[in-house]
C-alpha cells in the first residue's frame, strides 16, 4: 500500500488535490462507487437475501440520486443491517485535518478548530486517515434524546481552560451529528424523536446552522442521513414534522421474505448450527416446518399485526431444536445430531416471547396458540412433501384403537421401532424421500413428521399424556347440538 500524505503539503501534491476526489461529498462518494461496483457486475449487499428483485434496486436508486432515505418496516426485516453495509461503498480512507471532532476536510474545513490550525501551520498542517468502518454513525431514538446528544452544546468548562467567550465556536461541545460530517449518521426508530429534536435535525441537513443556547452556530455539515422506523410509528398523527418528512428523499417499505425457501435461506445463513462437538444434520423438512411456524404466526388473527412476527423467530427455533437434539444425543451417546420435531415442540420458549397477541390469543396463552402454530405448520409441510402418497393405512391402524407414544429423548433406534409398529408409516416415509431406508434418526424426524402432520388434519388425536391415538368421533353436545371431540 503506498503511503499515505501525512501533512497539507504532501497532500496537494497526491491525487487527493485532483478532481474528483477534491470537493468530493459523501453522496457524491456514495454514487461514485456504487456505479463502479454496478458496472464490475459485484454484489450490493451481500447477505441480504429476498430483496433482490424489490428493496435493493429501490435503495440503490435512492443512492444514485443522492438521497437521504428511510426504511419503513416491521422488526426483523433486516434494516439496521442494510444500514450497517453502507460503509462498503465509501472509499477505504479520506484525509482530514488532525486532531479535528468533525473529519474536516483539509481542503474545506467547516469548524474554526481546522481553520485556525490550517491558518497556523499552512502546509505542515498535520493530515490523519479516516477508515471507512469509523464513518458509520448510528443512534437509537428514544424520546429522551435532546438537540445536546445530537447537535452539541455549549461547554463551559472548555470555556474556562481555554479563556473563550461562551459565545466563541470553540466552546462548543459537538454532538453525534456533526462527529459524522464528511460520514453516513444512521436513526433507528426515527418517531421516537421529540419534535423540537428533529427540528434541529431538519434544520442542519437542509440549511446547515443551528442554535446552542441561544447562538447561532453554521455548521454545513456532509453527511448522508439514513433513517429507519415501524410503519405503524410513522404514519401515527404528529410523530414526525412535516418539514422533515418532506425532506428525506426516499422512503423504501422493506417486507418479510416472501416465500417459505427464501425465509429458510435467511434462517440458515443466521443461524448457529454447528456446534462443533457432534455433525449437526437437520432434514429439510424440519427447517421448512420451523420457517412455516413463521408464517403461520404473521397470518394469525390472534397475533398483533402491528407489531409483526420477526425472522429472528425461525432463526431462534432453528437454534434452540438443534440444542435440544444436541443434548439428546450427547445423553445418548448418539454419533450425530438430528433435529426432529419433538425438539420444534421443545424449542416453544423461542416462540412466544417473540409473539405479541391480540386479546383473543392473550386469552388462549401463548404457549397454546405455539403448539397449534407447530401443528400447523408440520400439517402444510406434510401435504407439501407427501402430497398423494397415501396415509390410510396409518390412520386406520389408530382408528381400530392403536395408540404411540413415543418419548423425545429416546434413542433413534428405539424410536423407530416403536413407529415401526405403525403399519405403512416408515413406507409412507421412505416412499415420500423424506429419509432413506437406512437412515434412522431421519426415519424417526419423518414419522414425527407424518404423524404431526395427521394430527394437525384431525385425522388422528394427539395430546401429551396418550401421544398419538384415533381421532375421537363427533359426540352429542349436552345442548342438543353436535360437536368435535378432543383433539390433543
Amino acid at each position: 500500500m503506498p503511503r499515505l500524505p501525512e501533512t497539507l503539503g504532501d497532500l496537494k501534491r497526491s491525487p487527493w488535490a485532483e478532481a474528483p476526489l477534491r470537493g468530493r461529498t459523501v453522496r457524491d462518494e456514495l454514487r461514485g462507487n456504487l456505479l463502479r461496483l454496478l458496472e464490475a457486475g459485484e454484489p450490493l449487499f451481500p447477505g441480504i437475501v429476498g430483496y433482490e428483485d424489490t428493496i435493493l434496486p429501490q435503495l440503490t436508486n435512492a443512492l444514485l440520486a443522492r438521497h437521504h432515505f428511510i426504511l419503513l418496516g416491521l422488526r426483523g426485516q433486516a434494516k439496521s443491517r442494510i444500514l450497517r453495509q453502507l460503509t462498503r461503498f465509501l472509499d477505504e480512507a479520506i484525509p482530514i485535518v488532525a486532531g479535528s471532532e468533525v473529519n474536516d476536510d483539509p481542503f474545506a474545513p467547516i469548524s474554526k478548530y481546522a481553520r485556525e490550525r490550517l491558518a497556523e501551520c499552512g502546509d505542515a498542517t498535520a493530515i490523519a486517515w479516516l477508515p471507512r468502518a469509523q464513518r458509520y454513525v448510528e443512534k437509537l431514538a428514544t424520546p429522551d434524546v435532546t438537540v445536546a446528544d445530537l447537535i452539541g452544546d455549549v461547554d463551559p468548562i472548555k470555556a474556562a481552560r481555554g479563556g473563550h467567550l461562551l459565545s466563541d465556536e470553540l466552546t462548543m461541545h459537538f454532538g453525534l451529528l456533526p462527529r459524522a460530517n464528511r460520514a453516513i449518521f444512521a436513526i433507528n426508530e426515527l418517531p421516537d424523536l421529540s419534535g423540537k429534536v428533529q427540528v434541529g435535525l431538519f434544520n442542519i441537513m437542509q440549511e446547515g446552522d443551528v442554535q446552542i443556547k441561544g447562538y447561532p452556530v453554521r455548521l454545513p455539515l456532509d453527511v448522508l442521513l439514513a433513517f429507519t422506523a415501524n410503519p405503524e410509528d410513522y404514519t401515527a398523527r404528529g410523530k414526525i414534522i412535516t418539514p422533515l418528512k418532506d425532506r428525506i428523499g426516499s422512503e423504501i417499505i422493506t417486507h418479510y421474505p416472501r416465500s417459505v425457501e427464501l425465509g429458510m435461506a435467511i434462517t440458515a445463513q443466521e443461524a448457529w448450527t454447528q456446534r462443533g462437538r457432534r455433525p449437526v444434520r437437520t432434514p429439510d423438512f424440519v427447517l421448512e416446518v420451523i420457517e412455516r411456524v413463521a408464517f403461520e404466526a404473521r397470518g394469525d388473527k390472534r397475533v398483533d399485526k402491528r407489531s409483526g412476527v420477526s425472522q429472528r423467530l425461525p432463526i431462534s427455533v432453528l437454534e434452540h431444536a438443534i440444542s435440544n437434539a444436541e443434548r439428546r444425543t450427547l445423553v445418548a451417546k448418539e454419533p450425530e445430531v438430528v433435529p426432529r420435531l419433538s425438539d420444534v415442540y421443545a424449542s416453544i420458549p423461542s416462540i412466544t416471547g417473540k409473539l405479541e397477541l391480540e386479546y383473543e390469543g392473550e386469552l388462549q396463552g401463548g404457549e397454546a396458540i405455539a403448539k397449534e402454530l407447530i401443528r400447523r405448520a408440520a400439517g402444510v409441510t406434510l401435504d407439501e412433501r407427501l402430497g398423494d402418497i397415501a396415509l390410510d393405512s396409518v390412520v386406520q391402524w389408530f382408528d381400530t384403537g392403536g395408540a404411540l407414544k413415543v418419548e423425545g429423548d429416546e434413542r433413534s433406534d428405539l424410536c423407530l421401532k416403536g413407529f415401526q409398529v405403525v403399519p405403512g408409516l416408515v413406507d409412507a416415509a421412505v416412499a415420500g424421500e423424506l429419509a432413506p431406508r437406512d437412515d434412522a434418526p431421519g426415519l424417526v424426524a419423518a414419522c414425527e413428521l407424518i404423524l404431526e402432520g395427521l394430527a394437525a388434519h384431525k385425522r388422528i388425536s394427539r395430546n401429551e399424556e396418550l401421544g398419538y391415538t384415533r381421532a375421537r368421533p363427533e359426540r352429542k353436545d349436552p345442548m342438543g347440538g353436535y360437536g368435535k371431540g378432543h383433539f390433543g
